[in-house]
Protein backbone atom coordinates (compact mmCIF):
# COMPACT_ATOMS: atom_id res chain seq x y z
CA UNK A 1 0.00 0.00 0.00
CA UNK A 2 1.46 3.24 -1.03
CA UNK A 3 -0.43 6.38 0.37
CA UNK A 4 0.23 9.97 -0.65
CA UNK A 5 -0.34 12.08 2.60
CA UNK A 6 -1.35 15.94 2.56
CA UNK A 7 -0.59 17.41 6.31
CA UNK A 8 -0.26 20.58 7.44
CA UNK A 9 2.36 20.71 10.26
CA UNK A 10 4.38 18.12 11.61
CA UNK A 11 6.25 17.73 15.08
CA UNK A 12 8.67 19.76 16.15
CA UNK A 13 6.26 22.87 14.19
CA UNK A 14 3.38 22.53 15.71
CA UNK A 15 0.46 24.45 17.68
CA UNK A 16 -1.72 21.70 18.77
CA UNK A 17 -3.09 18.30 18.35
CA UNK A 18 -2.91 17.99 14.46
CA UNK A 19 0.78 17.52 13.86
CA UNK A 20 1.18 15.78 17.26
CA UNK A 21 -1.78 13.09 15.19
CA UNK A 22 -0.31 12.98 12.23
CA UNK A 23 2.76 12.16 13.71
CA UNK A 24 1.36 9.31 15.43
CA UNK A 25 -0.79 7.99 12.79
CA UNK A 26 2.45 8.39 9.93
CA UNK A 27 5.02 6.48 12.63
CA UNK A 28 2.00 3.47 13.09
CA UNK A 29 1.68 3.37 9.56
CA UNK A 30 5.37 3.59 9.01
CA UNK A 31 5.73 0.01 11.20
CA UNK A 32 3.00 -1.59 9.88
CA UNK A 33 5.09 -1.46 6.23
CA UNK A 34 2.95 1.34 4.68
CA UNK A 35 5.00 3.31 1.95
CA UNK A 36 3.73 7.22 3.04
CA UNK A 37 5.24 10.33 0.70
CA UNK A 38 3.99 13.34 3.46
CA UNK A 39 4.04 16.48 1.67
CA UNK A 40 4.44 19.16 3.94
CA UNK A 41 4.42 22.88 3.51
CA UNK A 42 6.87 25.37 4.81
CA UNK A 43 10.94 25.37 4.92
CA UNK A 44 12.27 23.18 8.77
CA UNK A 45 14.76 24.91 10.15
CA UNK A 46 17.31 22.09 11.88
CA UNK A 47 18.85 24.28 14.17
CA UNK A 48 15.27 24.23 16.08
CA UNK A 49 14.56 20.51 15.94
CA UNK A 50 16.08 18.20 18.62
CA UNK A 51 14.65 15.29 17.57
CA UNK A 52 14.41 15.40 13.65
CA UNK A 53 16.82 16.04 10.44
CA UNK A 54 14.94 16.26 6.98
CA UNK A 55 17.34 14.94 4.56
CA UNK A 56 15.08 15.20 1.24
CA UNK A 57 16.21 17.64 -1.09
CA UNK A 58 13.90 20.69 -1.13
CA UNK A 59 11.71 22.39 -4.71
CA UNK A 60 13.25 25.58 -5.23
CA UNK A 61 11.00 28.28 -5.91
CA UNK A 62 10.85 29.94 -9.36
CA UNK A 63 13.81 32.76 -9.84
CA UNK A 64 15.40 30.89 -6.28
CA UNK A 65 18.53 29.22 -6.06
CA UNK A 66 18.30 25.17 -4.83
CA UNK A 67 19.33 25.10 -1.18
CA UNK A 68 22.85 23.78 -0.65
CA UNK A 69 22.66 19.83 0.39
CA UNK A 70 23.96 19.08 3.82
CA UNK A 71 27.70 18.09 4.03
CA UNK A 72 28.88 14.60 4.42
CA UNK A 73 31.19 15.82 7.02
CA UNK A 74 28.71 17.81 8.94
CA UNK A 75 27.52 15.99 12.36
CA UNK A 76 24.65 13.22 12.10
CA UNK A 77 24.79 13.97 8.44
CA UNK A 78 23.32 11.31 5.78
CA UNK A 79 24.83 11.62 2.07
CA UNK A 80 21.92 10.47 0.10
CA UNK A 81 22.73 7.82 -2.52
CA UNK A 82 21.40 8.39 -6.13
CA UNK A 83 18.09 6.37 -6.84
CA UNK A 84 17.29 5.89 -2.95
CA UNK A 85 14.59 7.58 -1.11
CA UNK A 86 14.73 10.52 0.52
CA UNK A 87 14.48 9.31 4.89
CA UNK A 88 13.33 11.50 7.66
CA UNK A 89 16.31 10.40 10.19
CA UNK A 90 15.12 10.82 13.95
CA UNK A 91 18.31 12.21 15.51
CA UNK A 92 18.27 10.36 19.16
CA UNK A 93 18.17 12.32 22.58
CA UNK A 94 16.96 11.01 25.98
CA UNK A 95 13.91 11.01 25.75
CA UNK A 96 13.80 8.81 22.29
CA UNK A 97 13.84 5.48 22.57
CA UNK A 98 15.68 3.61 20.19
CA UNK A 99 12.44 2.12 17.53
CA UNK A 100 11.46 5.70 17.08
CA UNK A 101 14.53 6.88 15.24
CA UNK A 102 14.29 6.26 11.61
CA UNK A 103 10.97 5.85 9.34
CA UNK A 104 11.77 3.02 7.03
CA UNK A 105 8.86 3.68 4.26
CA UNK A 106 8.02 7.17 4.71
CA UNK A 107 9.68 10.26 2.86
CA UNK A 108 8.92 13.67 3.77
CA UNK A 109 8.77 16.36 0.97
CA UNK A 110 8.81 20.08 1.85
CA UNK A 111 6.79 22.15 -0.38
CA UNK A 112 7.62 25.78 -0.82
CA UNK A 113 5.11 27.36 0.71
CA UNK A 114 5.46 29.68 3.84
CA UNK A 115 3.76 28.15 6.70
CA UNK A 116 0.56 29.81 8.53
CA UNK A 117 -1.13 27.81 11.46
CA UNK A 118 -4.75 27.42 10.43
CA UNK A 119 -5.89 28.36 13.94
CA UNK A 120 -3.73 31.14 14.54
CA UNK A 121 -5.17 33.28 16.74
CA UNK A 122 -3.29 36.14 18.10
CA UNK A 123 -0.30 38.26 16.23
CA UNK A 124 1.14 37.27 19.86
CA UNK A 125 0.97 33.58 18.82
CA UNK A 126 4.48 31.53 19.20
CA UNK A 127 5.89 28.22 18.12
CA UNK A 128 8.77 27.33 20.64
CA UNK A 129 11.52 25.35 19.49
CA UNK A 130 11.51 21.60 20.94
CA UNK A 131 15.09 22.74 22.41
CA UNK A 132 13.43 25.69 24.73
CA UNK A 133 15.45 28.10 23.00
CA UNK A 134 14.19 29.45 19.60
CA UNK A 135 11.12 31.36 19.63
CA UNK A 136 9.47 31.98 16.09
CA UNK A 137 6.39 35.05 16.13
CA UNK A 138 3.76 34.74 13.85
CA UNK A 139 2.60 37.66 12.71
CA UNK A 140 -1.22 38.19 12.03
CA UNK A 141 -4.34 39.55 13.00
CA UNK A 142 -7.07 38.50 14.42
CA UNK A 143 -10.39 38.68 12.97
CA UNK A 144 -13.40 37.51 16.17
CA UNK A 145 -14.72 34.14 14.60
CA UNK A 146 -13.01 33.96 11.82
CA UNK A 147 -9.57 33.49 13.27
CA UNK A 148 -7.52 31.36 10.95
CA UNK A 149 -8.03 34.09 8.09
CA UNK A 150 -5.71 36.94 7.50
CA UNK A 151 -7.42 40.04 5.97
CA UNK A 152 -5.58 42.53 3.01
CA UNK A 153 -5.37 39.92 0.48
CA UNK A 154 -8.58 38.90 -1.75
CA UNK A 155 -6.50 37.34 -5.13
CA UNK A 156 -7.37 33.72 -3.89
CA UNK A 157 -10.98 34.45 -2.83
CA UNK A 158 -11.89 34.45 -6.64
CA UNK A 159 -10.04 31.43 -7.50
CA UNK A 160 -11.17 28.86 -4.57
CA UNK A 161 -15.18 28.84 -5.70
CA UNK A 162 -17.06 26.93 -4.04
CA UNK A 163 -14.73 25.02 -2.17
CA UNK A 164 -12.49 24.08 -5.14
CA UNK A 165 -9.53 24.73 -7.09
CA UNK A 166 -9.61 23.69 -10.20
CA UNK A 167 -7.41 25.39 -12.75
CA UNK A 168 -5.97 24.07 -16.08
CA UNK A 169 -2.96 21.86 -16.59
CA UNK A 170 -1.31 25.39 -18.25
CA UNK A 171 -2.00 26.95 -14.89
CA UNK A 172 -0.51 24.51 -12.76
CA UNK A 173 2.13 24.38 -14.72
CA UNK A 174 2.96 27.76 -15.18
CA UNK A 175 5.69 29.93 -13.28
CA UNK A 176 5.00 32.46 -10.50
CA UNK A 177 6.00 34.04 -7.24
CA UNK A 178 4.97 32.16 -4.47
CA UNK A 179 2.26 33.65 -1.87
CA UNK A 180 3.25 36.80 -0.07
CA UNK A 181 5.02 35.21 3.02
CA UNK A 182 5.08 38.09 5.68
CA UNK A 183 7.87 37.43 7.68
CA UNK A 184 9.45 34.37 8.54
CA UNK A 185 8.26 30.68 7.51
CA UNK A 186 5.23 32.11 9.59
CA UNK A 187 2.80 34.76 8.08
CA UNK A 188 1.38 35.99 4.91
CA UNK A 189 -2.35 35.19 3.62
CA UNK A 190 -3.59 31.46 4.49
CA UNK A 191 -5.48 31.29 1.50
CA UNK A 192 -3.32 32.33 -0.84
CA UNK A 193 -0.57 29.74 0.79
CA UNK A 194 -3.42 26.64 0.35
CA UNK A 195 -3.88 27.40 -3.31
CA UNK A 196 0.35 27.40 -3.62
CA UNK A 197 0.29 24.34 -1.07
CA UNK A 198 -2.10 23.02 -3.71
CA UNK A 199 -0.41 23.73 -6.91
CA UNK A 200 3.22 22.51 -5.84
CA UNK A 201 1.53 19.18 -4.27
CA UNK A 202 -0.63 18.47 -7.20
CA UNK A 203 2.58 18.98 -9.48
CA UNK A 204 4.81 16.79 -6.71
CA UNK A 205 2.05 14.21 -6.69
CA UNK A 206 2.11 13.81 -10.36
CA UNK A 207 5.65 12.42 -10.44
CA UNK A 208 4.93 9.65 -7.77
CA UNK A 209 3.49 6.66 -7.91
CA UNK A 210 0.27 5.74 -4.78
CA UNK A 211 -3.02 3.86 -4.19
CA UNK A 212 -4.78 6.36 -2.17
CA UNK A 213 -4.62 10.56 -1.60
CA UNK A 214 -5.15 10.75 2.41
CA UNK A 215 -5.26 14.66 2.96
CA UNK A 216 -5.45 15.87 7.17
CA UNK A 217 -8.09 18.81 7.46
CA UNK A 218 -9.40 21.74 5.17
CA UNK A 219 -6.16 23.75 4.50
CA UNK A 220 -5.07 19.92 2.38
CA UNK A 221 -8.38 19.51 0.87
CA UNK A 222 -7.74 21.59 -2.41
CA UNK A 223 -4.89 19.69 -3.17
CA UNK A 224 -6.32 16.05 -2.16
CA UNK A 225 -9.26 17.07 -4.61
CA UNK A 226 -7.07 18.25 -7.58
CA UNK A 227 -4.74 15.06 -7.27
CA UNK A 228 -7.74 12.91 -7.36
CA UNK A 229 -8.50 14.55 -10.46
CA UNK A 230 -5.72 14.26 -11.83
CA UNK A 231 -4.75 11.04 -11.55
CA UNK A 232 -7.80 9.29 -10.59
CA UNK A 233 -6.69 7.69 -7.52
CA UNK A 234 -9.31 7.85 -4.43
CA UNK A 235 -8.85 10.80 -1.93
CA UNK A 236 -9.32 10.00 1.86
CA UNK A 237 -10.05 13.00 3.89
CA UNK A 238 -9.58 13.12 7.82
CA UNK A 239 -11.69 15.39 9.74
CA UNK A 240 -9.40 16.78 12.86
CA UNK A 241 -11.48 19.54 13.55
CA UNK A 242 -14.48 21.62 11.44
CA UNK A 243 -15.32 25.62 11.34
CA UNK A 244 -17.76 24.83 13.77
CA UNK A 245 -16.10 24.20 16.03
CA UNK A 246 -13.39 26.68 15.83
CA UNK A 247 -15.76 29.82 15.43
CA UNK A 248 -19.37 28.40 16.44
CA UNK A 249 -22.29 29.35 14.47
CA UNK A 250 -20.06 32.55 13.02
CA UNK A 251 -18.56 30.48 10.70
CA UNK A 252 -16.21 31.51 7.86
CA UNK A 253 -18.17 30.78 4.72
CA UNK A 254 -15.10 30.34 2.14
CA UNK A 255 -13.99 27.52 5.07
CA UNK A 256 -17.10 26.29 5.25
CA UNK A 257 -17.08 25.46 1.40
CA UNK A 258 -13.72 24.19 1.33
CA UNK A 259 -14.54 22.00 3.81
CA UNK A 260 -17.77 20.52 2.61
CA UNK A 261 -16.57 20.53 -1.44
CA UNK A 262 -13.41 18.13 0.22
CA UNK A 263 -16.24 16.00 2.18
CA UNK A 264 -18.45 15.55 -0.65
CA UNK A 265 -15.29 14.91 -3.20
CA UNK A 266 -13.81 12.70 -1.60
CA UNK A 267 -14.25 8.60 -1.62
CA UNK A 268 -14.53 8.34 2.15
CA UNK A 269 -14.54 10.81 5.32
CA UNK A 270 -12.23 10.28 8.32
CA UNK A 271 -13.53 11.33 11.55
CA UNK A 272 -11.62 11.62 15.06
CA UNK A 273 -14.99 11.14 17.28
CA UNK A 274 -18.78 9.87 16.90
CA UNK A 275 -18.91 13.93 17.92
CA UNK A 276 -17.38 15.15 15.02
CA UNK A 277 -18.92 12.43 12.62
CA UNK A 278 -22.87 13.60 13.61
CA UNK A 279 -21.13 17.28 12.87
CA UNK A 280 -20.23 16.32 9.13
CA UNK A 281 -23.33 13.93 8.68
CA UNK A 282 -25.61 16.71 9.92
CA UNK A 283 -23.83 20.15 8.70
CA UNK A 284 -22.47 19.21 5.70
CA UNK A 285 -24.96 16.90 4.58
CA UNK A 286 -22.59 13.40 4.68
CA UNK A 287 -23.77 10.25 4.10
CA UNK A 288 -22.98 8.72 7.39
CA UNK A 289 -22.31 5.30 5.65
CA UNK A 290 -19.21 7.22 3.92
CA UNK A 291 -17.65 8.54 7.55
CA UNK A 292 -15.67 6.25 9.53
CA UNK A 293 -14.28 6.92 13.19
CA UNK A 294 -10.71 6.74 13.74
CA UNK A 295 -9.97 7.95 17.30
CA UNK A 296 -6.65 9.39 18.16
CA UNK A 297 -3.77 7.41 19.77
CA UNK A 298 -1.39 8.13 22.22
CA UNK A 299 2.24 6.72 23.16
CA UNK A 300 2.79 5.09 26.80
CA UNK A 301 5.65 5.37 28.00
CA UNK A 302 6.26 8.24 30.66
CA UNK A 303 8.27 5.15 33.21
CA UNK A 304 10.92 5.10 30.78
CA UNK A 305 11.18 8.88 30.13
CA UNK A 306 12.47 9.15 33.59
CA UNK A 307 9.80 11.59 34.88
CA UNK A 308 8.86 11.97 38.52
CA UNK A 309 6.57 14.19 40.73
CA UNK A 310 7.98 16.68 42.22
CA UNK A 311 7.79 17.27 46.21
CA UNK A 312 5.91 20.54 47.02
CA UNK A 313 3.16 21.47 49.36
CA UNK A 314 0.66 23.10 46.53
CA UNK A 315 -1.58 20.82 44.94
CA UNK A 316 -0.97 21.66 40.76
CA UNK A 317 -4.08 22.36 38.65
CA UNK A 318 -3.27 22.15 34.95
CA UNK A 319 -4.74 23.76 31.88
CA UNK A 320 -3.17 23.17 28.67
CA UNK A 321 -4.40 24.03 24.89
CA UNK A 322 -4.55 26.92 22.71
CA UNK A 323 -6.01 29.79 24.77
CA UNK A 324 -8.95 30.49 22.59
CA UNK A 325 -12.46 30.56 22.96
CA UNK A 326 -13.30 26.84 21.97
CA UNK A 327 -10.84 25.38 24.63
CA UNK A 328 -12.97 27.14 27.66
CA UNK A 329 -10.48 28.91 29.10
CA UNK A 330 -12.15 31.99 30.97
CA UNK A 331 -14.82 28.74 32.44
CA UNK A 332 -11.33 27.46 33.87
CA UNK A 333 -10.40 30.33 35.59
CA UNK A 334 -13.66 30.98 37.14
CA UNK A 335 -13.90 27.29 38.44
CA UNK A 336 -10.42 28.11 39.53
CA UNK A 337 -11.30 31.08 41.74
CA UNK A 338 -14.43 28.92 43.08
CA UNK A 339 -11.57 26.56 44.47
CA UNK A 340 -9.59 28.73 45.81
CA UNK A 341 -12.46 30.20 48.25
CA UNK A 342 -12.47 26.33 49.72
CA UNK A 343 -8.81 25.25 49.12
CA UNK A 344 -5.87 28.01 49.67
CA UNK A 345 -3.00 25.76 48.90
CA UNK A 346 -3.63 24.84 44.91
CA UNK A 347 -2.15 26.77 41.94
CA UNK A 348 -3.14 26.87 38.17
CA UNK A 349 -1.39 26.57 35.33
CA UNK A 350 -2.27 27.68 31.95
CA UNK A 351 0.02 26.33 29.35
CA UNK A 352 -0.49 27.24 25.93
CA UNK A 353 -1.31 30.93 23.81
CA UNK A 354 -3.84 32.44 21.97
CA UNK A 355 -6.43 35.20 20.99
CA UNK A 356 -7.61 34.62 24.67
CA UNK A 357 -3.71 35.01 26.39
CA UNK A 358 -4.12 38.80 27.78
CA UNK A 359 -7.80 38.59 28.40
CA UNK A 360 -7.61 35.59 30.84
CA UNK A 361 -4.38 37.47 32.39
CA UNK A 362 -6.73 40.33 32.99
CA UNK A 363 -9.74 37.74 34.06
CA UNK A 364 -7.26 36.38 36.64
CA UNK A 365 -6.77 39.70 37.63
CA UNK A 366 -10.41 40.98 38.38
CA UNK A 367 -10.69 38.10 40.28
CA UNK A 368 -8.03 38.40 42.97
CA UNK A 369 -6.44 35.12 41.90
CA UNK A 370 -3.70 36.37 39.11
CA UNK A 371 -1.03 35.09 42.12
CA UNK A 372 -2.55 31.58 42.08
CA UNK A 373 -2.00 31.32 38.18
CA UNK A 374 0.68 31.01 36.34
CA UNK A 375 0.83 31.60 32.72
CA UNK A 376 3.42 29.62 30.65
CA UNK A 377 2.85 30.33 27.31
CA UNK A 378 3.27 27.28 24.78
CA UNK A 379 4.86 24.55 25.68
CA UNK A 380 6.54 21.39 24.04
CA UNK A 381 9.06 18.56 24.49
CA UNK A 382 10.75 18.31 27.93
CA UNK A 383 8.57 21.01 29.09
CA UNK A 384 5.60 19.03 28.72
CA UNK A 385 6.92 16.07 30.53
CA UNK A 386 7.87 17.97 33.39
CA UNK A 387 4.58 20.13 33.39
CA UNK A 388 2.41 16.70 34.34
CA UNK A 389 5.03 15.98 35.98
CA UNK A 390 4.36 18.36 38.59
CA UNK A 391 0.21 18.43 38.33
CA UNK A 392 -2.01 16.58 40.24
CA UNK A 393 -5.42 16.94 37.88
CA UNK A 394 -5.43 18.37 34.22
CA UNK A 395 -8.41 20.22 33.13
CA UNK A 396 -9.87 20.21 29.32
CA UNK A 397 -13.00 22.32 30.03
CA UNK A 398 -13.29 22.59 25.92
CA UNK A 399 -16.47 24.39 24.40
CA UNK A 400 -16.06 21.92 21.73
CA UNK A 401 -13.26 19.38 21.23
CA UNK A 402 -13.71 17.25 18.20
CA UNK A 403 -11.70 14.62 20.11
CA UNK A 404 -8.67 15.88 22.74
CA UNK A 405 -5.43 14.37 22.90
CA UNK A 406 -4.19 16.28 25.80
CA UNK A 407 -6.23 14.38 28.10
CA UNK A 408 -4.29 11.00 26.76
CA UNK A 409 -1.16 12.42 27.38
CA UNK A 410 -1.93 13.62 31.20
CA UNK A 411 -3.02 9.87 31.59
CA UNK A 412 0.23 8.68 30.08
CA UNK A 413 1.72 10.59 32.65
CA UNK A 414 -0.43 8.98 35.76
CA UNK A 415 -2.42 12.19 35.80
CA UNK A 416 -6.06 12.19 36.43
CA UNK A 417 -8.35 14.57 34.09
CA UNK A 418 -11.46 16.35 34.48
CA UNK A 419 -13.19 16.96 30.45
CA UNK A 420 -15.85 18.51 29.14
CA UNK A 421 -18.44 16.52 27.80
CA UNK A 422 -18.23 18.39 24.52
CA UNK A 423 -15.27 16.53 23.79
CA UNK A 424 -14.48 13.11 21.14
CA UNK A 425 -12.54 11.57 24.05
CA UNK A 426 -15.26 11.99 26.66
CA UNK A 427 -16.93 9.04 24.49
CA UNK A 428 -13.65 6.94 24.98
CA UNK A 429 -12.93 7.14 28.31
CA UNK A 430 -14.92 6.10 31.46
CA UNK A 431 -13.12 6.68 33.99
CA UNK A 432 -12.80 10.24 33.54
CA UNK A 433 -14.52 12.71 35.67
CA UNK A 434 -16.74 14.71 32.62
CA UNK A 435 -18.81 17.89 33.28
CA UNK A 436 -20.38 21.34 30.97
CA UNK A 437 -18.16 23.51 30.12
CA UNK A 438 -20.03 26.16 31.54
CA UNK A 439 -20.98 24.60 34.65
CA UNK A 440 -17.90 26.46 36.85
CA UNK A 441 -19.94 25.27 40.30
CA UNK A 442 -19.78 21.59 39.08
CA UNK A 443 -15.56 21.59 37.64
CA UNK A 444 -14.76 23.47 40.88
CA UNK A 445 -16.38 20.81 43.11
CA UNK A 446 -14.54 17.79 40.89
CA UNK A 447 -11.16 19.19 41.39
CA UNK A 448 -12.12 19.98 44.71
CA UNK A 449 -12.57 16.18 45.40
CA UNK A 450 -9.72 14.94 43.09
CA UNK A 451 -7.52 17.22 45.10
CA UNK A 452 -8.88 16.24 48.86
CA UNK A 453 -9.39 12.95 48.21
CA UNK A 454 -6.49 11.01 46.80
CA UNK A 455 -8.43 7.58 47.31
CA UNK A 456 -10.46 8.89 44.32
CA UNK A 457 -7.21 10.46 42.42
CA UNK A 458 -5.63 6.78 43.16
CA UNK A 459 -8.77 5.15 41.64
CA UNK A 460 -9.25 7.59 38.71
CA UNK A 461 -5.55 6.57 37.57
CA UNK A 462 -5.41 3.25 37.69
CA UNK A 463 -8.73 2.75 35.92
CA UNK A 464 -8.40 5.46 33.53
CA UNK A 465 -4.70 4.03 32.66
CA UNK A 466 -5.94 0.66 31.82
CA UNK A 467 -8.50 2.34 29.24
CA UNK A 468 -5.75 4.41 27.54
CA UNK A 469 -3.36 1.46 27.16
CA UNK A 470 -5.93 0.32 24.67
CA UNK A 471 -5.68 3.53 22.23
CA UNK A 472 -2.60 3.18 20.78
CA UNK A 473 -1.65 4.59 16.83
CA UNK A 474 -1.20 1.23 15.47
CA UNK A 475 -4.63 0.52 15.94
CA UNK A 476 -5.19 3.72 14.04
CA UNK A 477 -3.15 3.03 11.76
CA UNK A 478 -4.62 -0.42 10.71
CA UNK A 479 -7.90 1.38 10.86
CA UNK A 480 -7.21 3.72 8.52
CA UNK A 481 -5.57 0.65 6.13
CA UNK A 482 -8.52 -0.35 6.18
CA UNK A 483 -10.47 2.88 5.06
CA UNK A 484 -7.60 2.82 2.07
CA UNK A 485 -8.88 0.19 1.46
CA UNK A 486 -12.66 0.46 1.16
CA UNK A 487 -11.83 3.61 -0.77
CA UNK A 488 -9.89 2.15 -3.32
CA UNK A 489 -12.26 -0.61 -3.55
CA UNK A 490 -15.43 1.95 -3.87
CA UNK A 491 -13.36 3.66 -6.78
CA UNK A 492 -13.63 0.68 -8.34
CA UNK A 493 -17.40 -0.15 -8.30
CA UNK A 494 -19.77 1.99 -10.50
CA UNK A 495 -21.20 5.36 -10.61
CA UNK A 496 -18.49 7.03 -8.40
CA UNK A 497 -17.51 10.15 -9.24
CA UNK A 498 -14.82 12.61 -7.64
Amino acid sequence: MRVLMLGWEFPPFITGGLGTACYGLTRALDQQGVEVLFVLPGRTDPTAVSHLRLVSPEIALPGEAKPPATKPNEPHATEPQAGTPDVLHVEPDSMTPDSELTFNHTRFLRIPTPLSHPYQTSAEDQVVGLQGMDVINIPGTHIPGRSHLIPGHDATAKRIINGDLDISDEELNESEPPADAGSGDYGGNLMDQVEAYARFATRAGLRESFDVIHAHDWMTFPAGLMLARRTGRPLVVHVHSTEFDRSGEHVNQQVYDIERRGMHGAIRVITVSRLTKNIVTTRYGISPSKVSVVYNGIKMDPVAQGMSPIGRREKIVLYMGRITFQKGPEYFIRSAARVLQVMKNVRFVIAGSGDMYKRCIELAAELGIGHKILFTGFLRGRDIDRVFSMANLYVMPSVSEPFGIAPLEALSHDVPVLISKSSGVSEVLTHALKVDFWDTEAMADKMVAVLKHPPLSQTLRRHASMEVRRLTWQDAAAKCHRVYEEAIDSLRAPNVNL
